[in-house]
């Protein structure tokens, strides 16, 4: 049974599935009528107790399909948001998280933003299933106005007590990657 969740509401993982270990993160987004589709990129952070990343390796984006340890993969770009279901895909191996990892942080930006921004966006979600089994764990839809925002985000898969959690986030942030990313510790080169 799917959970619905709001901002800032979490949901235990593993807590309830003691063999859940393969999770795949779907997000989805819609334009409205008469707005022409932006590519929309989806990333993770892997992220310390500090609430940084140990190093760039661990952004996994279009550039960075996987971390080192293949904990977390990118499943592919999906250029316009064309179509229903899942834009983009991203994969989480629970048992393969480096210890020292807090929580996976899980951010959607706006390709080349020069112009657009997240108020144009309609019916963004994140949602959680479980691979093995394939029911949908967890699901947040984004509903408030982003407007000017370029960056965002959905939700993060955390350690709590040994065990694993999801907690919906719904956070947005002007400067695109380059904001997102360098918040959490991430070097990006000026070219």
């Amino acid at each position: 049974m799917t959970v619905h969740l709001t901002p800032g509401g979490n949901t235990p993982l593993t807590a309830d599935r003691p063999g859940l270990n393969r999770l795949q993160v779907g997000l989805g987004w819609n334009f409205p009528d008469g707005t022409a589709p932006f590519d929309l990129d989806a990333c993770a952070l892997l992220v310390q107790a500090n609430g940084q990343v140990r190093g760039d390796a661990d952004f996994v984006f279009f550039n960075n399909p996987a971390d080192a340890a293949g904990s977390v993969r990118y499943g592919g770009d999906s250029l316009d948001g064309a179509g229903h279901g899942d834009d983009e895909v991203l994969t989480i191996t629970l048992d393969r998280v480096p210890a020292e990892i807090a929580k996976v942080v899980l951010c959607v930006t706006i390709h080349d933003a020069a112009d657009r921004h997240f108020g144009g966006v309609d019916g963004a979600y994140i949602r959680l299933l479980n691979l093995d089994g394939g029911e949908e764990l967890a699901r947040f839809e984004l509903q408030q106005d982003f407007t000017g925002m370029t960056a965002m985000l959905f939700g993060e898969v955390y350690r709590h007590n040994g065990a694993w959690k999801f907690r919906a986030l719904g956070m947005g942030l002007d400067g695109g990657l380059r904001a997102l990313v360098s918040s959490f510790g991430v070097k990006i080169a000026d070219s």
